[in-house]
């Protein structure tokens, strides 16, 4: 990459009328960055108003801008020096406005912070350089603005940077440089300004271009949240496009995929790409598609992994530094919701650890609220599973914002997952070979799977029947029996069908160790979540039994009028109508119900279960 092709994304902060908009518009004025025209624009502009001109007005480009003589967004400008491009995103001053601060200091490589020389520290250059650390911005120079109105005095400056650097220090900050500047006059912004001859150092535009730029993390572990899934029907394509953004790593045909928080897994078939130009892999910073060889029921929220790297972690609990905005206080018991990547969760604050106010970080330790424009440490838990990596691993899958009544709130960085229960698997004495060796039996799981309809909880039951009459201790798990009790909460979308699974999985597991043959008897229609199942319990205890049969004939058989319906439309996501079932492709077992009769296929299954000397 050329260096001129560089792009690099910087946050100006600091306290109202710092002149951070002054020193933007010389930035831009001085390297050439403005429209043809743009500067005398606005220049004569000023002229007709009969108001002295400003560089700070070459950016009031919102209407509430101009009608309130204050900065309300996070503005983009653009300018370029020999070295790289450049962003800088113009965050707010005014403590109101601080939550768009918060999305524009996000984004950020780099940051500079603007203090008024005659004014001195303020509340709101304490808050932004305590943000600026809770964000992660790690290369911050400061600007000593509006030298002009001191006479350019060293020992004034020098008074700012030593009071300010012990407050830095306190927030773990140590500038690139001290810069005193004057944005109305340009000095120190684009050259050197002989009214600072007793100041040695890099002017503005110095200092950004010996800023590091952010390398793209292709060398990193794969994270690419998923955006939105996008199925084609017309002219028999059956493609399921998995769009995003890769944040790291890179994606190539060919590679093994888990999906978190789910635990789906997928093997990438293409990676799709407009015009038709065929790639084979995608790199970090990229928007994509691709399509995997078999179906996984994914969808948006969903983080793409690469198999055998670095994995996030799964997690209901975390630990974090947050930074409340709302006009509210954040308060435990109340639910709010967590917005990381595409990822949205019910959130609760579960307890605070400290509060700091933003403006000296006085700690408060274990207080009742978090109030508006203080930063926190503090422990929040999600309604649901997500998957989350700290700060210190993976810094773009670390950060968060939250909503409270359809409004940013706040925002964050994890720190750490929490296993708020501290869980362990408890070893009993008494081993699984040891309940074998007394059942005199290998325990495992005999997974039914099929149409409604095929028979599987008839044969199963008729398995059981002759399992048990030779001393075989067993249980079946109905998908009937068990949506009446475990899984009465869930429905039939191919999520909640995935979840109903991985829920028999973990109870199939726990049978297993105690013993005992487990007889499953799910449609469970996805390859994926079969699969999900196999690793729960391990592929060995595992054994897969198709049990086939024609979707006429289950048809006929169906007694209690459920395809009827379906094709009604009175049942939505029904397996063989309206929601697809993948035939096993490798099973262990295959009966056939519709050749054979009941007694048949438990034969044939027992002479394959002895075979197997599971019995």
């Amino acid at each position: 990459m050329n260096l001129q092709d560089q792009e690099m994304k910087i946050v100006i902060v600091g306290h109202v009328d710092h002149g951070k908009s002054t020193i933007i518009g010389r930035l831009m004025a001085d390297t050439d960055s403005l429209p043809q025209g743009k500067l005398e624009q606005v220049r004569e502009t000023c002229r007709r108003n009969s108001k002295p001109f400003e560089y700070a007005f070459l950016l009031d480009a919102l209407k509430e801008e101009q009608a309130q003589g204050i900065t309300i967004d996070v503005a983009r400008m653009f300018f370029k020096t020999k070295q790289r491009n450049y962003i800088i995103l113009d965050a707010p001053g005014h403590v109101e406005f601080l939550k768009n601060m918060v999305t524009g200091a996000a984004q950020a490589e780099a940051a500079l912070l603007v203090i008024d020389a005659k004014e001195g520290i303020q509340i709101n250059s304490l808050r932004h350089g305590n943000l600026l650390s809770m964000l992660g911005v790690k290369q911050v120079a400061i600007l000593i603005n509006k030298m002009d109105l001191v006479d350019y005095e060293e020992e004034i400056f020098k008074q700012i940077v030593d009071s300010y650097r012990i407050f830095l220090e306190k927030i773990g900050i140590e500038p690139i440089y001290y810069i005193p500047v004057s944005g109305r006059f340009g000095d120190n912004i684009a050259s050197s300004s002989g009214n600072m001859c007793w100041y040695s150092g890099p002017t503005v535009l110095e200092a950004l271009d010996q800023l590091k730029p952010k390398k793209q993390p292709i060398h990193a572990a794969l994270r690419m949240p998923v955006q939105d899934v996008y199925k084609f029907t017309g002219h028999g394509d059956q493609r399921r496009i998995i769009a995003g953004t890769i944040e790291s790593g890179i994606l190539r045909v060919g590679d093994e995929l888990i999906f978190y928080p789910s635990g789906r897994e997928g093997r990438v078939h293409s990676i799709e790409h407009f015009p038709t130009t065929e790639l084979t892999e995608v790199q970090a910073g990229y928007a994509t598609g691709f399509t995997l060889e078999e179906q996984a029921y994914v969808s948006r929220g969903e983080l793409v992994t690469k198999k055998g790297e670095t994995s996030p972690k799964v997690v209901l609990s975390f630990r974090a530094n947050l930074f409340w905005l709302g006009k509210n206080p954040m308060i435990p018991g109340k639910t709010y919701f967590l917005k990381l990547g595409t990822a949205k969760r019910r959130i609760k604050l579960e307890g605070i650890i400290r509060v700091m106010d933003a403006s000296t970080l006085d700690p408060n330790y274990h207080p009742e609220r978090i109030e508006i424009n203080n930063a926190a440490e503090c422990i929040l838990k999600c309604d649901k599973p997500i998957a989350i990596d700290s700060n210190y691993e993976m810094s773009l899958n670390s950060r968060f914002v939250i909503v409270d009544e359809y409004e940013i709130a706040g925002g964050g960085i994890i720190q750490e997952a929490i296993n708020e229960r501290q869980l362990y698997w408890q070893k009993s004495t008494v081993s699984r070979e040891d309940r074998e060796s007394l059942n005199g039996h290998r325990s495992g799981v005999l997974w039914f799977t099929g149409l409604s309809g095929a028979g599987k909880s008839t044969l199963a039951n008729a398995l059981e029947k002759r399992l048990f009459a030779e001393g075989i201790r067993t249980y079946i798990l109905d998908g009937d029996n068990v949506r009446q009790g475990l899984n009465q909460d869930l429905e039939f979308s191919p999520e909640d069908r995935a979840e109903n699974i991985r829920r028999i999985a973990e109870v199939a597991k726990l049978f297993t160790d105690a013993g005992v043959l487990v007889l499953t008897a799910f449609i469970s229609p996805y390859h994926v979540d079969r699969k999900l199942a196999k690793n729960i319990i391990h592929g060995d205890d595992f054994i897969e039994i198709y049990v086939r049969c024609s979707i006429e004939e289950c048809e006929k058989r169906d007694a209690k009028g459920l395809y009827a319906k379906a094709r009604r439309g009175e049942i939505s996501q029904f397996t063989g109508v309206s929601a697809p079932y993948e035939v096993p492709e490798n099973p262990d077992i295959v009966v056939s119900t519709e050749e054979m009769n009941i007694e048949q296929c438990v034969e044939e299954i027992m002479t394959e279960l002895k075979n197997r000397k599971v019995v």
